[in-house]
């Protein structure tokens, strides 16, 4: 082959090379922070959405993010907490990655009455966004430890907050919302306690995310089946993209989860969430689990949260790598 032949061919691959490259670079990244390596375990919430553009955002850290301190984490931008129960604000949590069990995780590190999400968003100054009059909370937290209460932004439903390149809304989860009140202590705590109260900050939320590629997610949180799934989440917001709780008793289960996305969200690709359950074995479903009935009773491809495994999504919602 002549040389301008070899140089016309080198260029023609660099060109495809740097558009796979570009193409890559759109995608949004989605990475499970479970509580084992490769597997979808029993307290498993946590997720870190990464934005084209760098934005990086941790929804409900949970028990199974190692405090700040975990590896895995990285830049956090924007903590995204659905509501105040302990396993997803972080009552308690791992000392380290993959301490314990999938059954049995290792909780032994206590983080009331901070909670795991304020002590990672102190330490990475990332922002707190949540509907309700959860921002509140978080801004008392943040101020009484040192820290910015302006990093506690509110956004109520039908309300957007833009950070970075991804615009955050809140809708509608059906769900209780009480603060414990180890969150609380003291005086107060101790008197809600022993009366068997809650704090109230108002309803439960879930998230619609809009990306820089265009892609639209949508958290549900924990939630039951609610008009807004369809009218909302569907109707005005159009997500793609669907993390799903199925735990059933609490939450949805997986029969009325795959109803919620086959006939009412009806993204392109659904991630499930809080199984409340051992769901895999060797990064595979184990027979006979919640997790297995969602993923045949739901009609569009269902990606399993594998910890530590990134997925990446296009525009349309689609998985196109690490599914």
């Amino acid at each position: 082959m002549r040389t301008w032949e070899l140089l016309a061919a080198a260029a023609v691959l660099a060109i495809a090379g740097s558009g796979i490259n570009a193409a890559a670079a759109e995608n949004v990244k989605v990475t499970p922070l479970g509580g084992q390596d490769g597997e979808f375990c029993k307290l498993d919430r946590a997720m870190l959405f990464e934005d084209p553009d760098g934005t990086r955002l941790l929804y409900d850290p949970g028990m199974t993010v190692a405090g700040p301190e975990d590896p895995r984490l990285g830049k956090v931008d924007v903590i995204l907490i659905s509501h105040m129960h302990g396993d997803h604000v972080g009552s308690r949590h791992n000392k380290a990655p993959n301490s314990g069990s999938c059954d049995k995780p290792d909780l032994s590190v206590d983080a009331v009455p901070n909670t795991n999400a304020v002590d990672i968003a102190l330490a990475k100054k990332a922002k707190f966004v949540t509907g309700s009059e959860m921002p509140a909370f978080f801004a008392s937290k943040l101020t009484a430890l040192g820290g910015d209460p302006k990093m506690s932004v509110l956004a109520r439903f039908g309300g957007t907050v833009k950070v970075g390149g991804v615009e955050i809304s809140t809708v509608p989860a059906l769900h209780s919302n009480g603060v414990s009140p180890s969150f609380i202590g003291g005086e107060l705590g101790d008197a809600m306690a022993a009366a068997g109260i809650a704090g109230d900050v108002g309803q439960a939320t879930g998230y619609i995310l809009k990306f820089s590629n265009g892609l639209v997610a949508y958290l549900s949180g924990d939630t039951g089946i609610t008009a807004e799934q369809d009218l909302v989440v569907r109707g005005y917001y159009k997500a793609k993209l669907a993390v799903m709780n199925i735990g059933d008793n609490f939450t949805t289960g997986p029969t009325e989860a795959a109803y919620v996305i086959n006939e009412m969200i009806k993204p392109a690709s659904v991630i499930p969430s809080h199984a409340n359950e051992v769901a895999t074995e060797g990064g595979k479903v184990i027979a006979g689990t919640k997790t297995e009935t969602f993923q045949k009773e739901t009609n569009v491809p269902v990606h399993l949260p594998l910890s530590g495994k990134t997925m990446e999504f296009d525009a349309q919602g689609m998985c196109v790598a690490g599914c």
